[in-house]
């Protein structure tokens, strides 16, 4: 496989999720998979690194090759960061397979996932401005809808084959409740492979888009009166692909879930406050966790901890033996995202965490008093709320490690002062001659 290419990109992602390459000539492929390429550690995003430090190495994973069919004769290698011979614990994919080892260890099994990603497909208009890319998306429930699916069909068609040729098997393609969104299914694997799946399909989908003449954006909540863009992940465990550690058919509860996954379940709802702060990363993720505002009627968000049995609207949903956890969003570093998960989840698992009752009720619509006389909590409503809660979860903490976790909170923070201290056009309007 690797004689037929011409280059490979010794491929990584920085602390937010962002694809880092270099270009390598095929006859010094083998660089990668021994010393690494190099690469100087202060210009990449959170990793901890001074511009007097040493060399950020790039080691190639070799069972992780994919062609890259959108740069001709090109294979993309997906690596993990060395700093000094040692793997950099500030590296996602180093933090996700120390988390996955740990629940091998824990539990004998291996962890399996599951994303879901929503995008927005958009284009320039002739002010400056993005818009969305479908001509005509006017329509308050557009989810579904066939036109605008067929209006994009060619490049959700290129971007398939370009999956298919990197085995990762897509199952299902729709238009999303906003206007000008999309979500792409591919199927489970183990939960390092599935956030490697993920990383390669952003990279195609972007450059693919950008082929067709079209911007494809992760950005959680784009257009405030439309519901975000989520990165549902789906969990279960078992010896190998087709078993199901997290499925009981007897059940008592009737949702055929085993007591290693209640007690997963009691994990992410006891550290759902910091969890949240790696799933839903930025200032513009809080603007997709809210209860109203969407034309269609609903935010498919969760605003609350709470689980359900399909309830869309909690937490964590139960679609039948398995758990789908709905926080996280399109911004999110999926392998960040893993590896606080199965921290979460594992902490449920030693303690033998109860996650109390389900509740099969509109969330949204249910009073301050309804939810509090239930035990109730509310999840963070903005990052640096967030942040807090991880910065102050010893669990979390402790699986992903201080240097990372401070590493996380520092850049942002930076972001949130960046941001949050912008005075909106909104809110110029609104304020200037108002009081």
């Amino acid at each position: 496989m690797m004689a037929d290419f011409d280059y490979y990109l010794a491929q990584f992602v920085d602390i937010h999720g962002r694809p880092k390459a270099k270009l390598v000539p095929a006859r010094h492929k083998e660089m990668i998979f021994g010393a690494g390429a190099g690469f100087a550690g202060f210009a990449i995003a959170g990793m901890g690194m001074g511009p007097h430090g040493q060399e950020f190495m790039a080691i190639g994973d070799r069972d992780a090759i994919r062609p890259v069919p959108w740069m001709p004769s090109t294979a993309s290698v997906t690596c993990e960061g060395y700093v000094g011979g040692k793997p950099h614990p500030l590296d996602s994919r180093v933090i996700a397979k120390k988390a996955l080892t740990a629940f091998q260890e824990t539990t004998g099994l291996e962890f399996f996932s599951g994303l879901e990603p929503e995008f927005f497909l958009l284009k320039k208009n002739d002010a400056g401005s993005y818009e969305v890319a479908t001509d005509s998306e006017s329509l308050d429930k557009p989810c579904y809808d066939f036109r605008h699916l067929s209006s994009v069909s060619s490049f959700l068609m290129e971007l398939r084959a370009a999956l298919a040729g990197a085995d990762i098997d897509v199952y299902q393609i729709d238009h999303e409740d906003a206007n000008g969104q999309f979500e792409m299914n591919f199927t489970y694997a183990d939960g390092l492979r599935t956030a490697d799946n993920l990383t390669y399909f952003k990279m195609a989908a972007q450059a693919i888009a950008q082929k067709h003449g079209m911007l494809c954006s992760f950005m959680p909540k784009p257009f405030i009166e439309r519901s975000g863009s989520g990165l549902h992940m789906h969990m279960s465990a078992g010896k190998k692909i087709g078993d199901n550690a997290f499925e009981d058919k007897t059940d008592p509860r009737g949702m055929d879930l085993s007591p290693m996954a209640y007690h997963f379940l009691g994990g992410l709802l006891a550290h759902a406050p910091g969890l949240t702060a790696i799933a839903a990363p930025c200032v513009n993720s809080y603007k997709r966790l809210v209860s109203r505002g969407s034309r269609s009627g609903a935010t498919w968000a969760p605003i609350n901890i709470a689980w359900g049995d399909n309830n869309r609207t909690a937490f964590v949903r139960i679609p039948g033996g398995r758990l789908e956890l709905r926080v996280p969003d399109a911004s999110a570093n999926p392998y960040l995202l893993t590896a606080a998960i199965v921290y979460a989840g594992l902490d449920g698992i030693r303690r033998k965490l109860d996650p109390g009752q389900p509740c099969n009720d509109n969330l949204y619509q249910l009073s301050l008093s309804d939810l509090s006389a239930r035990g109730i909590k509310r999840l963070p409503a903005s990052l640096p709320d967030a942040l807090d809660a991880l910065e102050a979860d010893e669990a979390l903490c402790a699986g992903l490690g201080d240097a990372f976790v401070n590493e996380f909170i520092q850049v942002k923070r930076t972001e949130c002062d960046e941001l949050l201290l912008q005075v909106s056009p909104a809110e110029f309007r609104r304020y200037v001659d108002f009081f």
